[in-house]
């Protein structure tokens, strides 16, 4: 199956390849969701909108806040932000992008029915235009996250023109101020975007166009760089690297990433937070003990994999040293299930992105805790609709990853807060939510670093409401006539300087 899949993808992208030599093919790893800022959820998807929507700042390689279509921004007083906006920037439609359209954007990103923005920005109180240029945003208090959050989809500037237009259906064709614009979609098959020669900086697009192709199978995705059908694949296994190393043709540049992989247990979201293991956090604990992270990074992926329990990585000022993962304990788990009067076998449901990696850390998972007494059955569904499931509750448990943010609160807030937009599983303890909004007023680093070392030990130790597993690796993997391409930890290609030689 994989090898008929693996030719009639060859085929195709390579009749693509032959109509137009000045595309960049990029493979995703999926499919992105909705294309709206607001709406959007996937990683892939920012992938996507790193070509389409500008941000009003991003992040360098050295994870520095830079001004994007920002010119820069000042701190009035710890709850008054004055941002400063770039000259003659329009959006794809022709019209520009003022104080007026950011004020416009941030609004919607606040109040549009399920915005998941709502929740990395809510500090905000009100944003009022000074100029054409200028705006000034108060906050309801002082937040220390608030401007990396700038730095994402909560940043975007949408054409408040095209956004009335289009009311629910602005992610069918979405109108920013980014270097391309979208001129086809095809689900399940091909976005693509083409250079918008009004670009404020356009004399560092080099790229005419950018097909982004999503590929689940990574076999495949390989196989299809390797034959020159794809010019870059946005994530390759780490048991490929020494394929790629070994072509003449092919770079490759792995670096961590900000984020981790986990297991979210649905805890209060709908009928399926009935199931056993979402009453009784000792079943949740057993689950835990049962798994080995050393053992799951080796076998799945050759140990490059950092193994954790808490979902601020190494590298970050705000990680918590002592925070580590518990060793496997069988004994102990099983000892936890006769403590909840359960009897094993204890039926559990995961659901599982359908990439082959994570279909096989769900098997590695499922014989492990089988050990401890559970009987874990696997779901494996299409990545944006297991998000969207995950959404709607209709989930047990869920083996799900997020890319990460520089500052702790992105990788925090919004999935242990019980008001958090992406807290699937709706996890809640007034005590954890009174910590998460104390962290984000802080600004001292040690004493946030200990706010979040309260947070880990209640909401991922005492309650086990998610399984922190590992912080994964960014591994890029591009042809040698691709070059300006700059790693940053986020894991986004940014098409600013990429040239096809």
């Amino acid at each position: 199956m994989i090898r008929r899949t693996l030719l009639a993808a060859l085929a195709s992208l390579a009749l693509a390849g032959a109509a137009d030599a000045q595309t960049l093919r990029i493979g995703l790893r999926e499919d992105p969701d909705i294309l709206d800022p607001t709406l959007a959820r996937t990683f892939v998807g920012r992938i996507v909108f790193a070509t389409l929507c500008d941000k009003l700042f991003d992040i360098n390689e050295r994870l520095e806040i830079v001004p994007q279509l920002a010119s820069g921004h000042a701190w009035e007083d710890p709850k008054t932000l004055r941002i400063t906006l770039r000259e003659g920037v329009r959006f794809h439609d022709g019209e520009p992008m003022d104080a007026e359209a950011v004020r416009y954007s941030l609004n919607r990103h606040l109040t549009l029915s399920g915005s998941f923005r709502r929740s990395e920005i809510g500090a905000m109180e009100s944003a009022e235009v000074v100029d054409p240029r200028t705006l000034r945003i108060r906050l309801k208090v002082p937040s220390s996250p608030f401007l990396s959050q700038l730095t994402d989809r909560a940043g975007m500037i949408v054409s408040p023109k095209a956004a009335e237009a289009a009311g629910r259906n602005f992610g069918n064709a979405p109108v920013c101020a980014g270097p391309y614009r979208l001129v086809e979609r095809v689900a399940q098959d091909r976005i693509v975007v083409e250079r918008f020669d009004g670009y404020w900086d356009a004399a560092r697009i080099h790229i005419p166009r950018i097909t982004f192709l999503p590929i689940p199978d990574s076999t495949v995705r390989l196989a299809n760089l390797q034959s020159g059908a794809l010019e870059v694949v946005q994530t390759i296994e780490p048991d490929d690297m020494k394929a790629v190393q070994a072509n003449r043709r092919l770079r490759v540049a792995a670096y961590d990433e900000l984020g981790y992989q986990s297991i979210v247990f649905n805890i209060g979201n709908g009928p399926r937070a009935n199931a056993g293991i979402a009453r009784d956090p000792r079943l949740r604990a057993a689950f835990e003990l049962a798994i080995d992270r050393d053992a799951v990074n080796q076998v799945v992926y050759e140990g490059a994999y950092t193994p954790t329990a808490q979902p601020i990585p190494p590298g970050n000022p705000y990680h918590v040293p002592a925070f580590r993962p518990e060793g496997r304990d069988l004994a102990r788990a099983r000892a936890l299930l006769r403590e909840a009067g359960v009897t094993a076998p204890v039926p559990v449901e995961m659901t599982v992105p359908n990439s082959p990696d994570l279909r096989q850390a769900g098997e590695v998972i499922q014989a492990m805790v089988q050990e401890a007494g559970f009987a874990l059955k696997l779901n494996t569904m299409e990545f944006a609709s297991s998000l969207q499931a995950a959404n709607r509750g209709e989930f047990e448990t869920y083996l799900v990853a997020w890319s990460g943010r520089v500052d702790p609160d992105g990788n925090t807030w919004t999935f242990l807060h019980s008001q958090g937009g992406q807290n699937d599983g709706k996890y809640a303890n007034p005590e954890v939510d009174r910590l998460l909004d104390a962290a984000r007023t802080e600004t001292d680093v040690a004493a946030r670093r200990a706010l979040y070392g309260r947070i880990f030990e209640i909401a991922l130790r005492q309650d086990r409401s998610r399984i922190i597993l590992w912080h994964r690796k960014n591994i890029v993997a591009h042809t040698s006539r691709l070059s300006g391409f700059v790693p940053v930890a986020d894991g986004l290609i940014r098409p600013q300087g990429l040239r096809l030689n």
